[in-house]
């Protein structure tokens, strides 16, 4: 076993690789044990590292620094790309004020931070840490580490960073879930009519696309093309079917098929829209179009092609080239009537009405290929990731400020990302990646991240967490993340009369705290605080790397 002891000074790269997955293995394991459906996740692997350095290993400086940057940069670029669609759209409508709580938490934490850490003298350098722990953000910790790295490369008290992450995570955790618990208690919750309501709410903001087979009896339509039809440009209605009168086969209804009285119609829109549709035509046909015989068909097919991307519908021309009808577009969760101004965008889902052979054509003009769908597209990858460090590089000048602000190796992939995917194309270049190979690569990269982390945290952590300094850390961490969540929780409930669902996915949100979430679903019985959660999730992870930035620089310049 000689060749063993000697690995880590003959063979250092093979050694960390040994020492690094190990960790991660130990680590996963360890994330994976739940005591009431609450575990670590991920962060299992950062107590592994730091039982590890707790022992006493240890690998090759360079190395551990590249392996921890490279995972950081993995898991904000995968970030960017899944939330860059979702990203300005969740600033609309009520979107807007539940962004505004979540960034009113962020900020007052990081204010909170900075004034407990000098009523209490705590070390400045384990502030951003403390700050980044208590509200379960690993990208913000890695933020305040890039940025310490610039301005103090040769600080012998960098290391407190990682250290107050690790002691104050578990504060965090339990911070966050015990919010919830509270704001249950003080407003005496019933969560089954909160969901109520909540369902409620979501039927008024959101109206689901139905069909309505409709018989043609106003005489002022014979005659009239399907386009021409009052209402169904103004309500954004699609007509997919029609049975002429005295027929038994159904056709496909183009924009340009005559209508005429006695024949039925197969039309797609909103609820109200088709009640008000039905009032100009006629009244509901007893026959369902949709089981009625005929060489028509129908079939969900996928956006694939490069060269129709960006273009609408009518650009397309599908009526025009296949014969066919696009009645509805599914765009992630959401389902869109296919209006002739919407654009395409990679993997969107069109449901399209034809005859077999169009809808074949059909298929092959807009790609339908599960593999193009699935598949990994390396160079855009690449690229965008290289141009997301460039512009973290990127010095920005702030008055008053002693060392210019840079977005960093956490920043910068992030904000590219967001904005590479929002765009779906440039030229030949698809940013998309599909969701197994994000997560995979999402988990890949916070894993490394997390292995370096604790192992470098290590040698000191339990010093440092059993000591009269550790007790004031996990006090400041205690007041950076519950402060803000029940003072903006309360002013949310009592002056915005908010939903206890939506509350609950604003704390999950605002703190991008999964096991929060999944605490929130469960005792709600419903997925609903997730639509809080994911309307403010985008921003409120630039806002915590971009606070955590600014802390280095308020507390250590």
């Amino acid at each position: 076993m000689q060749w063993f002891a000697q690995l880590e000074s003959t063979q250092p790269v093979a050694y960390a690789v040994l020492v690094l997955f190990s960790i991660s293995v130990l680590g996963l394991c360890l994330g994976g044990l739940k005591v009431r459906k609450i575990g670590l996740g991920v962060t299992g692997v950062l107590f592994a590292g730091i039982l590890f350095g707790h022992f006493g290993v240890k690998i090759d400086h360079s190395i551990l620094d590249f392996v921890r940057e490279f995972g950081l940069i993995l898991f904000v670029y995968t970030i960017g790309m899944q939330l860059g669609p979702s990203f300005f759209a969740s600033f609309k409508k009520e979107g807007l004020r539940m962004n505004l709580m979540a960034a009113t938490i962020v900020i007052g934490g990081g204010a909170i931070a900075v004034g407990a850490a000098w009523l209490l003298k705590v070390d400045f350098f384990a502030v951003p840490g403390l700050f980044s722990g208590s509200t379960t953000n690993t990208p913000s910790l890695g933020a305040a580490q890039q940025m310490l790295k610039a301005i103090a490369p040769e600080e012998a008290r960098a290391s407190l960073i990682a250290l107050g992450y690790a002691v104050t995570y578990p504060i965090g955790v339990a911070g966050i879930i015990g919010s919830l618990v509270i704001f249950r208690g003080i407003f005496r919750v019933d969560v089954d009519h909160e969901r109520t309501q909540f369902q409620a709410a979501q039927r008024e903001g959101y109206e689901p696309l139905e069909r309505m087979n409709l018989l043609v009896e106003n005489a002022h339509l014979d005659g009239l093309t399907i386009q021409n039809l009052p209402g169904v440009k103004e309500m954004g209605l699609r007509i997919a079917r029609i049975l002429p009168a005295g027929q038994s086969a159904v056709q496909n209804a183009l924009a340009d098929t005559v209508v005429h009285r006695g024949d039925t119609i197969l039309a797609v829109g909103t609820h109200a829209h088709l009640e008000h549709f039905q009032r100009v035509v006629g009244r509901v046909a007893e026959t369902n179009l949709m089981k009625a015989p005929g060489g028509i068909n129908f079939e969900k097919i996928i956006v694939t092609r490069r060269t129709v991307l960006g273009k609408n519908l009518r650009e397309l021309g599908l009526e025009q080239l296949h014969n066919v009808t696009v009645t509805r577009i599914m765009r992630g969760d959401v389902e869109m009537t296919a209006v002739p101004e919407l654009r395409l965008q990679f993997g969107d889902r069109l449901n399209v009405v034809g005859a077999k052979e169009d809808l074949a054509a059909t298929a092959k003009t807009v790609g339908n290929s599960v593999k193009a769908l699935n598949e990994t597209q390396f160079i855009p990858l690449f690229l965008g990731i290289a141009l997301g460090v460039l512009v973290g590089s990127i010095p920005i000048p702030i008055p008053g400020v002693p060392v210019p602000l840079r977005l960093g190796i956490a920043g910068g992939p992030l904000v590219v990302a967001i904005l590479l995917s929002r765009l779906g194309r440039v030229g030949p270049l698809l940013w998309h990646i599909p969701l197994n190979a994000n997560l995979a690569l999402r988990e890949l990269g916070i894993t490394l991240f997390l292995a370096c982390v604790g192992l470098k945290a290590g040698a000191s952590f339990f010093a440092a967490a059993f000591s009269a300094n550790g007790a004031a850390w996990m006090t400041v961490g205690l007041l950076i993340c519950v402060v803000p969540l029940l003072v903006v929780g309360i002013v949310g409930r009592l002056l915005f009369k908010l939903n206890y669902l939506s509350l609950c996915g604003i704390i999950a949100g605002s703190m991008t705290d999964p096991p929060a979430l999944a605490f929130a679903n469960t005792m709600a019985k419903s997925d609903g605080p997730a639509v809080a959660y994911a309307t403010v999730y985008p921003l409120t992870m630039l806002l915590r790397i971009v606070v955590a930035q600014v802390l280095v620089l308020l507390l250590l310049t």
